[in-house]
């Protein structure tokens, strides 16, 4: 699902036309640093947050001892929370994701407010003993658990993740550092890439090279900090469909392309953005991203991936990959490669005049606001897999080296 246009000041090409050669590696590389504007104000939070572990647990203890303090003394207890969405949230390209404005909600303890209330308590006090005892519940656990809690419990698996995700926010720290973890895979890894992990059980150093899992390809895991890697890779390209990057696979495009494959399988995880940002970070080396060219594509799956999102907004400085720049599917790509197209549904015309209205990445680059005027216009979607008119392998012998011959051109 996904995007492109070209700048204004960048010509269009005609389909067939020949592309400029592919950067060299170093400038590639060189032009996929992050920026060091936002630096100082980072290591402020950071140093600022609980890390996990004692520090975390510490915390927990005098919020709940707080809330009880409160209640000896005939106070109505009050937790606030920072809000999470697109309307509290800033964007600068220096800074390279989402950032909480401020606002916040509070929680006080009344009639109406109990259960929620004592909902949050029970969510923080599951969390102390995962923290304490080092163990983990799945998000689906952790609902299921709730049954224990009396009148306090949850009646569906969204009130038990709102409350999760409040908590977390009040926190300032991810869900896995509170001992919760998704029920998904992080994604899958192809290419020039190896992994340095350790046996859980012996300590010993495990390196777990991608380029030899045959058909198949390396699982992302749900905690990605204490991965290591080595690489000798160009680019990482990170593809929305299983099918597609099955087709890559396939055919090893990584060797051709000399590069690390991702499949992000939707909106990606928040262990394969982690994953990607610190591979990106370490080795310094460019993100591009392949998905379908549909509204749903640019501003749920890859402004998600470079910039995070409003529900997670807390987090977004981990789990984004500023460095990230759009390959296709774009408009114009449906346009120069005459692709087979869908029309829109409203739920796409909805999405892109939303994300005109509201999404404040969206609001910034010009070219991207261009790039859903003109699906608008257009009217209609292409897929990934609509390549496959002019051959199964049309992406690897022509689109794909053709857009890559000019990274300039593709939307930031």
């Amino acid at each position: 699902m996904s995007e492109k246009k070209p700048d204004r000041e960048q010509p269009e090409l005609a389909f067939g036309s020949a592309r400029p050669p592919l950067p060299p590696p170093a400038a590639r590389k060189a032009a996929a640093k992050p920026s060091a504007a936002a630096a100082p104000r980072r290591a402020a939070r950071q140093a600022a947050r609980p890390t996990g572990g004692e520090p975390l647990l510490k915390r927990i203890a005098k919020e709940a001892g707080d809330v009880r303090t409160s209640i000896l003394k005939g106070r109505k207890p009050t937790l606030r929370f920072p809000v999470r969405s697109l309307q509290n949230v800033t964007y600068q390209p220096g800074v390279g994701y989402f950032e909480l404005k401020g606002r916040e909600k509070e929680r006080t303890l009344t009639v109406s407010t109990v259960k929620t209330f004592a909902q949050t308590l029970k969510m923080m006090s599951l969390s102390q003993e995962l923290v304490r005892t080092d163990d983990i519940a799945t998000k689906r656990e952790a609902y299921y658990v709730s049954k224990n809690w009396a009148e306090a419990r949850f009646k569906e698996q969204p009130e038990s993740d709102a409350v999760m995700e409040d908590v977390e926010a009040f926190f300032g720290v991810n869900r896995e550092q509170l001992g919760f973890v998704p029920e998904e895979k992080g994604g899958d890894v192809a290419g020039r890439l190896v992994v340095i992990d350790q046996d859980r059980d012996t300590g010993e150093t495990l390196r777990i090279d991608c380029t030899r899992f045959g058909s198949g390809a390396y699982s992302i895991p749900i905690s990605v900090e204490s991965l290591g890697f080595e690489t000798d890779a160009d680019f990482i390209l990170c593809i929305e469909t299983a099918g597609m990057f099955q087709r890559l696979v396939k055919h090893n495009y990584w060797k051709q392309a000399n590069c690390v494959l991702v499949s992000l399988g939707g909106v990606p995880t928040r262990a394969c953005r982690r994953f990607v940002r610190r591979l990106a970070d370490e080795k310094g080396i460019p993100v591009y991203v392949f998905v379908d060219g549909d509204p749903y594509g640019f501003s749920n799956i890859y402004r998600t991936l470079k910039v995070g999102s409003g529900n997670a907004a807390h987090l977004n400085e981990f789990f984004c990959v500023p460095q990230a720049r759009f390959l296709g599917i774009t408009p114009q790509d449906i346009i120069d490669y005459e692709l087979p197209t869908h029309p829109l549904k409203d739920v796409d015309i909805k999405r892109a005049k939303d994300a005109l209205k509201n999404d404040p990445f969206i609001l910034h680059h010009k070219p991207w606001q261009l790039a859903m005027h003109q699906m608008i216009k257009m009217g209609v979607r292409a897929e990934q897999q609509a390549l496959a008119k002019h051959g199964l392998n049309y992406v690897i012998d022509e689109y794909l080296p053709r857009k890559l011959g000019d990274v300039r051109a593709f939307l930031p």
